[in-house]
Formats: C-alpha cells, sequence, structure tokens
C-alpha cells in the first residue's frame, strides 16, 4: 500500500494545482528519502524549477520538470504527497517539504520512512525491469500466461513481482484472484491459457475499480485531498477474514503466501 490505484489517484488529483508552479525551495528532514542525488544537491536542483507534467509508472509517481529533469517519488508503505496552504508547519512525519512560490506548499508524509525519491534526467534506469501495465494493450491474457508458465511459484506471489504486473500489490492481487476465482497458492506454471485469460480480465477490472473509486483508504494512506477512497467498501475478500463470502458465504480465510497476507475463499477458490 498504496498500489497502482492509489498512485494514479496522487497523480490526477496533483495534476489539478501543480503544473506550471515554480518551486521556491525544499527541505529534506530525513536523508534517506531521497536515493538519488545526495539530499544538499538534490534540494540545490530543484530550487528554481518548475512542475511540467504529472504521470504514473507502476507505483512510481514521475514529476516532470523544466530543463529535463524528473523527479521520481515511490510512496513504498506510508507515503502520501499533501497540498497544504503556504507556511504551513510540517507535522512530525512530513520528510520532505517543497515550497512553491505561489500560495501552496507541498508536503512529502511518510510515517515508515520507506518512500524514496530520485531527481534524474533519465529515469529509464530508475524503473528499468518493471514488466508491462496491467492496464495497457501490451498486457494480455497471453502474455500473462507465458509468464506465469516459467514460474513454479504461487500464482500470488507472482502476481506481487513487478516484473509481471507492474503496480499490482497486496490488495490488488488478492480481490484480482478472487474474481478469477484461482486459489493464490496454485503454482504458477498450473494456471491453464482460459484461467489467465480470464486473470487477465480480473486484473483490468479490479484495477479500474480501484481507480474510479479513487484508491482504497487505509488507516496509514490517503490521497493529497485528504478525502480518502473508497475501494475498501468494495472489498470481497481482502481483510475480510471470517466474514461471509459475498458469493457464497463460505468464511472468508486468511493464510500467508511470500510472506504477505492473503485472503481468499475456499469454496470459490479452490485449490
Amino acid at each position: 500500500m498504496p498500489e497502482l490505484p492509489e498512485v494514479e489517484t496522487h497523480v490526477r488529483e496533483l495534476a489539478e494545482v501543480l503544473p506550471g508552479r515554480h518551486i521556491r525551495q525544499v527541505t529534506v528532514s530525513w536523508s534517506r528519502t531521497v536515493a538519488e542525488p545526495d539530499p544538499d544537491t538534490f534540494c540545490a536542483l530543484l530550487a528554481g524549477r518548475t512542475f511540467q507534467s504529472l504521470s504514473r509508472r507502476a507505483k512510481y509517481l514521475l514529476f516532470g520538470l523544466d530543463e529535463g529533469w524528473t523527479l521520481l517519488l515511490h510512496l513504498r508503505m506510508t507515503g502520501t504527497l499533501r497540498v497544504v496552504p503556504a507556511g504551513t508547519a510540517p507535522s512530525k512525519h512530513v520528510h520532505v517539504v517543497f515550497r512553491l512560490e505561489e500560495d501552496t506548499d507541498l508536503h512529502y508524509r511518510d510515517l515508515r520512512k520507506f518512500g524514496r525519491m530520485w531527481l534524474v534526467q533519465d529515469p529509464n534506469p530508475v524503473l528499468a525491469g518493471l514488466g508491462p501495465e496491467p492496464l495497457s494493450r501490451h498486457f494480455t491474457g497471453r502474455f500473462l500466461t507465458a509468464a506465469l508458465a516459467r514460474r513454479s511459484a504461487p500464482i500470488k506471489a507472482v502476481l506481487l513481482d513487478q516484473k509481471v504486473a507492474a503496480g499490482v500489490g497486496n490488495i490488488y492481487a488478492d480481490e484480482s484472484l478472487f474474481d478469477a476465482h484461482i486459489h493464490p497458492r496454485r503454482p504458477a506454471n498450473q494456471i491453464s491459457h482460459e484461467e489467465g485469460a480470464r486473470l487477465c480480465r480480473s486484473l483490468r477490472k479490479v484495477l479500474r475499480a480501484g481507480i474510479a473509486h479513487r484508491g482504497s483508504y487505509i488507516r496509514t494512506y490517503a490521497p493529497p485531498s485528504g478525502v480518502p477512497g473508497r475501494f475498501q467498501e468494495e472489498f470481497k475478500v481482502f481483510r475480510r477474514t471470517g466474514e461471509p463470502c459475498l458469493q457464497c458465504a463460505t468464511d472468508i480465510e486468511r493464510i500467508v503466501v511470500a510472506q504477505r497476507s492473503t485472503h481468499f475463499c475456499p469454496r470459490c477458490q479452490p485449490h
């Protein structure tokens, strides 16, 4: 958390306020937040820059700046950006402050301090190794089935591999596997072509629903507007352990797959 829909919500909300705004000053209070370059150089290079565009690649936010610079941000587990009135004092967990020339500032808040930023002229090395976007035309049932055929690990673990499904994380993997009626511990190379195509459709369906609901609200995360997303109201299995399945009334179970909490319906998703 955050995953593709939450990052996409970040991009869409910030795109309404950031492009064209000038950065007056940047301060970093937790140096490890900045992966590249060193924090002092990072702050110096950003001063005077202008936000020009925003986009997303997998779980990364990409801020296009003038003179060919790109600011990349991976929110990791608890990172979030918030647009606040100029001069707002940063709270305890705000680790980077972008002071803008206009009437707003941009605060980066991260409770667990796992998020990272890169300021580069070529973002490709940072993004190297990512697979296709699950909502792109390149992500097809044929591609997914072929990728799964090379792996004997549980299907849930393979879906979390960003080389296979860039941007998919724990929430949307669980929900997609439920929608496709596939047990999370099924070996990936045992998924048939028909099941792979179905799973591809389910991933697209669930991710689009997540975006439409502006992501999921989890206690440590909220989008830039501060208005929580609502996809958690649509969860069929995630964090519903012991509750009845909405399709068959069987109790939802929780197991651990790839060291991640995993939720499924034992009847709708037989092993």
